[in-house]
């Protein structure tokens, strides 16, 4: 189960992507620390998740700037 789904991030606001962004940038770094230092991770799906959800966040947040996401929404309706 993904940890934020597109629509919930489409919903929020630019700040509150951007807050959520660092949130788990900063998770997904301490996970990826205790992984190299020899560690054992309490859910080590967590962290493919974490690197999908940053990518997400990462691919709304461009596309709200150059505009293109209500164009895709259309078309994906169309189909």
């Amino acid at each position: 189960m993904p940890i934020l789904r597109v629509k919930e991030i489409r919903d929020m606001s630019s700040e509150e992507r951007l807050a959520r962004l660092n949130e788990f940038r900063t998770e997904y770094a301490r996970l990826k620390t205790m992984i190299r230092a020899g560690g054992t991770v309490e859910s080590p799906g967590r962290v493919g998740e974490l690197r999908k959800t940053v990518a997400r966040i990462l691919t709304i947040e461009s596309e709200q700037k150059l505009g293109i996401a209500k164009a895709n929404a259309v078309k994906r309706k169309k189909k």
